[in-house]
């Protein structure tokens, strides 16, 4: 699968994964501020943005697209930082293609399986996909149903993309997202553990990386290290984006 990216600076490569129902904007204001030191390669996962459609989401092929990609730009080794989703993929590249990372870094998901649940922000995509939406504002309506919070609809509306007839349509693979949410893109990466520098930054009021996990992070990669973001939750990257850049700059130096 050719997934959709942009590239931008020059140095170390260093390949920006997003999260679930995201895309490759989402890592924008690390990837500007990395971007004056090295090659900066922001990338669509599979059904989310600009890139194709697949109704297969595991975790082994999700990681497989990003090293196909590595071999179109013809960059052997690279550093990678992957949020929610995008770190699950991450350490899937990591286990299954250790020679192709440089370093690691995981923002706020442990190597576990996680279980399924009643999603407020898929059910809000959900809704829309089932309508003919006229405009942002039906959109957004639409959501708040299921979504109150302004802040996150507005994050889940930048998947609208507007069609010829003036319409809109969301990016995402709704289909296959459904389809894999509680199977696929629950499940854990696993695989032979991953000996290179790993970093995992967790938000200080996020659930998603527990004391519980710890054993299992440190079995699989080994060389990591966990680092606690205070007052932030499970989108530090965006809650304070200085200190989450000055980290992962910090780790990747």
């Amino acid at each position: 699968m050719k997934l959709n990216y942009t590239n931008q600076g020059a140095g170390q490569p260093v390949v920006l994964l997003h999260g679930m129902f995201g895309s490759l904007s989402n890592l924008g204001n690390l990837a500007r501020d990395l971007a004056t030191a090295y090659r900066v390669i922001s990338v669509d996962l599979r059904n989310h943005g600009d890139s194709p459609h697949e109704q297969e989401m595991g975790l082994s092929a999700m990681a497989d697209d990003i090293v196909d990609l590595l071999d179109d730009l013809d960059l052997p080794r690279v550093n990678l930082i992957g949020h929610s989703l995008g770190g699950k993929i991450g350490m899937q590249v990591a286990l299954n293609y250790p020679s192709r990372v440089v370093k690691l870094v995981v923002v706020d998901i442990a190597p576990v399986a996680y279980t399924p649940r009643q999603d407020a922000a898929l059910d809000a995509l959900r809704a829309v996909s089932r309508l003919n939406i006229g405009s942002r504002g039906q959109a957004d309506a639409a959501m708040a149903i299921h979504l109150p919070e302004p802040q996150t609809r507005s994050f889940l509306l930048k998947n609208l993309k507007r069609k010829d007839d003036g319409s809109y349509c969301l990016r995402l693979n709704m289909s296959s997202i459904i389809e894999n949410y509680g199977t696929s893109l629950v499940a854990a990466p696993e695989g032979i553990p991953y000996g290179g520098p790993t970093l995992f930054l967790k938000g200080e009021t996020s659930a998603y990386i527990q004391s519980k996990h710890q054993s299992r992070m440190t079995e699989l990669f080994p060389n990591m290290k966990l680092d606690v973001m205070k007052g932030v939750g499970h989108w530090l990257h965006a809650e304070n984006p200085v200190e989450f850049n000055r980290r992962v700059t910090d780790f990747l130096i």
